[in-house]
């Protein structure tokens, strides 16, 4: 069975997409830590994150690196956070979050409320800026 990250890259499930490659997506948690809270996933699903090959490994990295520059060219931050926990959802993925305080990566903490419309815009506005 598709994990829900599969079927958000098949277009099953609607997300809000800050930036795109062959290999990658990144798209804005609905349920942010933070407002720009981003989650960056392969295309191709892989359930841990270190199994994937090394060479699809680092080039995840670069590419969330060039999605958090475009997010800190976005989101007033002092710094953005990386976290990779895998054990919310059986697909690798990194969440990139906006700092202004180490509590801010807390994922004990409930998420803040966003609509629908505010991610559509902040996606939008991240998606402009991000150069791959």
């Amino acid at each position: 069975m598709p994990t829900i990250f599969t079927r958000i890259i098949q277009g099953e499930i609607p997300c809000h997409k800050v930036a795109e490659s062959d290999q990658f997506l990144a798209f804005l948690d609905i349920r942010p830590l933070v407002m720009g809270h981003t989650l960056v996933i392969p295309k191709k699903e892989i359930d841990y994150f270190f199994d994937m090959e090394d060479p699809h490994l680092s080039d995840l990295m670069v590419f969330s690196k060039k999605v958090a520059a475009a997010i800190r060219q976005t989101v007033p931050c002092k710094r953005i956070g990386v976290s990779v926990v895998g054990l919310e959802v059986p697909h690798a993925h990194v969440h990139l979050i906006p700092l202004q305080s180490i509590q801010d990566m807390s994922f004990q903490k409930e998420p803040i409320s966003v609509s629908h419309e505010e991610l559509a815009a902040l996606a939008a506005k991240i998606s402009q800026v991000y150069n791959p």
